[in-house]
Parts: C-alpha cells; sequence; structure tokens
C-alpha cells in the first residue's frame, strides 16, 4: 500500500495522524469511556497546562492505521498551530499546518487538500487553550503515572475525535510528555500516532511549515 492509500484510508484526512515504547495500550475496540468528574479537573488541568508548557519539539513517529500498516517519518510542532509530518525525502506524501489551515500534499498525483485546523480532532493538540478544556474528558488508565484524555465536540461528530496519551515525566515540560494519540474520523477509521525520541525548546523556522504547491510545478520536491 503506498502512502496515500495508507493516509486516506486511516482517517488522517481529518485528524492527520505518541509511543507504546513504555508498554501503553488503548483498548482495540471502541476508545474508553470517561472517567468520572472528580478525577478528571486536577488531571485535566496538567494535560492542557503540559500542552502549553510546549514552545517547539520534534519527535520521531509512527502512524498505523487499523490494519496494522505503518508508516514511518519525523514531526516537528511549534506554537501556535504549526505541525509538519514529514515522511521522509523520497516519500510522495507531506502533511503540514501553518497555524491556519492542515494540508495534505499529493506529490504524486499534484493535488493538495486542505481542512480548517478547527475542523479537525488534531486542533485539541494544536490549540490546547480552545479544544482541550471545553470538550476534554479524561479516560481511566488504570496507572497513575499516565493520564489519557478524550477529545471531541458532541455538537459536531463530523470532526472526529482524539485521545491524548501522557506519562509522567520530569524531564518533559509541564512533567508530562505526550507519548502517543489514537484518532478517529466520522466513518470510525482510525489511527494511531507513537512519538520517539522526544526534543524539545529546539529552533524551528517558521520555514519548516512551508511546502511546494506541486499544482503550480511539475518538479518534485528538493
Amino acid at each position: 500500500m503506498n502512502t496515500l492509500a495508507l493516509f486516506r484510508r486511516t482517517g488522517l484526512a481529518l485528524a492527520a495522524a505518541g509511543t507504546l515504547a513504555l508498554g501503553l495500550s488503548l483498548p482495540t475496540g471502541e476508545l474508553a469511556a470517561p472517567a468520572t468528574a472528580q478525577t478528571s479537573s486536577a488531571d485535566l488541568d496538567r494535560a492542557v497546562a503540559a500542552l502549553r508548557a510546549i514552545s517547539t519539539m520534534k519527535a520521531d513517529f509512527s502512524q498505523t492505521d487499523r490494519a496494522g500498516n505503518v508508516a514511518r517519518g519525523t514531526m516537528t510542532l511549534k506554537r501556535p498551530g504549526k505541525i509538519r509530518f514529514d515522511y521522509g525525502s523520497d516519500a510522495d506524501l507531506l502533511v503540514v499546518s501553518n497555524g491556519r489551515s492542515l494540508y495534505m500534499i499529493d506529490y504524486e498525483v499534484n493535488q493538495v487538500e486542505r481542512w480548517p485546523i478547527r475542523n479537525s480532532p488534531l486542533g485539541a493538540l494544536l490549540d490546547p487553550n480552545r479544544d482541550v478544556k471545553q470538550f476534554g474528558t479524561l479516560v481511566p488508565t488504570g496507572s497513575p503515572d499516565v493520564i489519557s484524555v478524550d477529545v471531541r465536540d458532541p455538537n459536531k461528530p463530523e470532526y472526529g475525535r482524539i485521545n491524548l496519551i501522557f506519562v509522567r515525566n520530569a524531564s518533559a515540560p509541564g512533567g508530562l510528555q505526550l507519548t502517543h494519540w489514537v484518532a478517529l474520523d466520522a466513518q470510525n477509521h482510525r489511527t494511531t500516532v507513537r512519538l520517539s525520541n522526544h526534543r524539545y525548546g529546539i529552533s524551528v523556522p517558521d520555514s519548516t511549515f512551508n511546502f511546494r504547491d506541486p499544482r503550480r510545478t511539475s518538479r518534485r520536491p528538493g
């Protein structure tokens, strides 16, 4: 399966689909039910604070669809609202957010698709001020060192949902490290994105989130 087929099949058109290396896992069926209110408030605040504390981040990622197909690359994040999923110099696919819109660029067929960030559950990662506190609920994990936050807008199910998983880590911003997330689009297509080799506070120029528009030239990316 080529990378574009994997991308569309797993619903990343909405979610844009970090890591199970610590032995964490999620149910393979529906995402778990929210935790009770008395336990959710403090941990939800901690998760939001951890997201807000990230200024820049780079990490390796592996992206897995519901059939077990895997794509790998490098994720770069910069606040406010910028993210890049780079599948490597030989890939025909690039996923980029410039802070306003999320783009999927397919260099194989010279096509660009665009979605407003607010129409994607990935907005919970890129704009925690708006999404996580308003639409986030805690999911029980069975471990005091693991925080799981389910984010969705019940009034807009077409936007899908995203489940963010954090592990307590004193060296990470806010004391929590985002290890992976599970995204479901409106068609219930599941994508898991697992992160490793986190690097925080690095220099990331805004030009990182530019891309060559293949509709304007037939040249392949350099």
